[in-house]
């Protein structure tokens, strides 16, 4: 609720504190004396937009005008102002100040904030009705969760909009993965001409150079072989140094035993020299064969190098990284190729989040079309008490296609009115009399008064034009509607007044506007002052406690809804 609103230097008020109580507060007073200010300095702390009548004081530097809100620990507000790392506790202080050249600065809890932000705060917390109003009823935004909690389906719109959102995020995800096949198919292509190629040619690592050698080789085969087959000859003819080598061992092995052992150093040498010169023969005839080779042998080695060096010229890479160039496009070739089913996937994921979000938004639309037609049987009841018989309320619910579809569900939800038999049905701010407009903010107000009531409720003269009876169903309603939201009203009624849980009187004295809490005793003055003018007689102030005495009486039970 609205705790206190303090005001400073605006217009006529040099310094003024207000204390309210949840319930009925009214402010009363002479017309001119200021009354009107003080709601619009609320209006200013709120977020509302600087008027002409915001002005300073003349002869003072700055004006202010602050609020603060005692306010449950699990309020919106609270997250709100958090989100923007501002500290807060139960108490929420909104204070705006305006300076000379009409510029003016926001602020909660003392840390300086933009102009917009105190707005939406001010949405959360504060609803003034009056001719000027643009905000709580008369908004367009506030009336499908208006409806929704009226309805008792807020859940259900939660749950709608969550899987409104599910939807978009598989929708997204599944054109993410359509835009990337796309870009992915002339890559598929080369992939696999690339993967065709060298799956044909088979590279192996080293293979280019040992091509390479042997290609050395063939080119000069003949005088090789030749010069190989005399160093073979000279190793392992009938003369040569392997026959040279085994005749001196067999020397060796043939000498007595003392003998023996002084030459085993050289035997041993010997030994390893006849088997080395066994190995390089060996070696030498293995050479030999590879030269003794087809004349077609040669080709086929040029041809499978001459492949190699055109792939790995090809990929710009050496010819034994062309294993890993296969190896790679094959693993990509395998992802993109399974894309496909990922797409599928993905594109079966959103179709069936849409068919949920679909089902629960019809389930939606069916509940809001019942609570519409209650709310409009509610309001209804309340109009004609209020002098407004002949006013029609409609909650219009505009079907949107299901391509069209938003968090919001399958419609448009707009709160609309008829004040003339026979016209059209408009937006409430058609309503052209500012009393009027303040009566219909009531009834609906009335009628939703369970439906996420803010912290407090603000009219601006709502019985203006009426008296009697009306004003009498206006004060009841009014104190109805203040057992489950604060309700601050300017009122001339007294009537309405007479409800009051604490009562204000404005008094403008010369060049100032002041505010006084009435007592008791004072309140029955006031009220006699409202019913009589300004003689007030005895008759005038046993009429006034007769009101006050009636205004304890219990309110009428909310009608229950159909």
């Amino acid at each position: 609720m609205l705790a206190t609103l303090k005001v400073r230097d605006l217009v006529l008020i040099e310094d003024v504190e207000l204390e309210f109580v949840a319930g009925l507060n009214v402010l009363t007073g002479e017309t001119g004396a200021g009354k009107s200010i003080l709601l619009d300095a609320l209006g200013l702390a709120a977020g509302a937009r600087a008027g002409t009548r915001a002005s300073i004081r003349p002869g003072a530097q700055q004006g202010s005008a602050c609020a603060i809100f005692d306010l449950p620990r699990g309020h919106a507000a609270h997250a709100l102002v958090a989100e923007n790392g501002i500290v807060s506790d139960e108490d929420m202080l909104l204070r705006r100040t305006i300076g000379t050249d009409g510029r003016t600065r926001a602020f909660v809890n003392d840390e300086p904030i933009g102009v917009g932000l105190l707005r939406t705060l001010g949405m959360l917390l504060v609803e003034i009705h009056g001719q000027a109003d643009d905000r709580g009823l008369f908004d367009t935004a506030t009336h499908r969760k208006l409806l929704d909690s009226f309805g008792g389906h807020d859940d259900l719109g939660d749950k709608t909009a969550a899987l409104f959102c599910a939807y978009e995020d598989a929708r997204a995800h599944a054109a993410n993965l359509q835009r990337a096949a796309q870009t992915a198919a002339a890559e598929i292509e080369d992939l696999r001409q690339t993967v065709d190629e060298l799956s044909a040619l088979s590279p192996e690592p080293g293979e280019e150079n040992s091509l390479a050698a042997d290609r050395a080789l063939l080119m000069d085969a003949g005088r090789i072989a030749e010069e190989l087959a005399n160093a073979l000859e000279l190793l392992g003819g009938e003369r040569g140094a392997e026959y040279a080598l085994g005749a001196a061992l067999k020397r060796l092995v043939r000498l007595k035993e003392e003998a023996r052992t002084a030459a085993a150093a050289a035997e041993r040498a010997l030994e390893q020299s006849f088997s080395l010169a066994e190995e390089a023969c060996r070696e030498l005839q293995s050479l030999l064969s590879r030269l003794n080779v087809d004349s077609d042998e040669l080709e086929k080695k040029e041809e499978r190098l001459f492949a190699l060096r055109a792939a790995a010229r090809k990929y710009a890479v050496s010819a034994d990284a062309l294993p890993l160039v296969l190896g790679d496009a094959q693993t990509k070739l395998d992802a993109l190729s399974n894309s496909d089913d990922a797409l599928r996937k993905a594109e079966g994921d959103a179709a069936t989040a849409r068919a949920a979000f679909l089902a629960s938004a019809r389930r939606l639309s069916a509940a809001r079309q019942i609570a519409a037609r209650q709310l409009e049987g509610a309001v209804a009841g309340e109009l004609p008490p209020l002098k407004l018989g002949h006013a029609r309320f409609r909650v219009s619910l505009e079907p949107v296609g299901e391509e069209d579809a938003t968090a919001n569900g399958l419609e448009r939800i707009a709160f609309e009115v008829a004040t003339i038999e026979g016209a059209p049905f408009g937006p409430l701010t058609r309503i052209a009399s500012g009393g009027e407009l303040a009566r219909f903010s009531l009834a609906v107000k009335v009628a939703l008064s369970e439906a996420s009531p803010p912290a407090a409720l603000v009219f601006d003269e709502v019985d203006r034009g009426v008296g009697g009876a009306v004003a009498d169903a206006v004060g009841e309603r009014l104190q109805r509607l203040a057992k489950t939201t604060q309700v601050l009203l300017v009122t001339h009624a007294p009537q309405v007044a007479a409800r009051a849980e604490r009562h204000f009187r404005i008094v403008r004295t010369r060049d100032r506007t002041e505010v006084r809490l009435l007592s008791a005793e004072e309140r029955v003055e006031e009220i006699a002052r409202m019913l009589s003018g300004a003689a007030v007689t005895e008759e005038a102030r046993a009429a006034a406690r007769r009101l006050l005495v009636e205004a304890q009486t219990p309110p009428k039970r909310l009608r229950k809804r159909a």
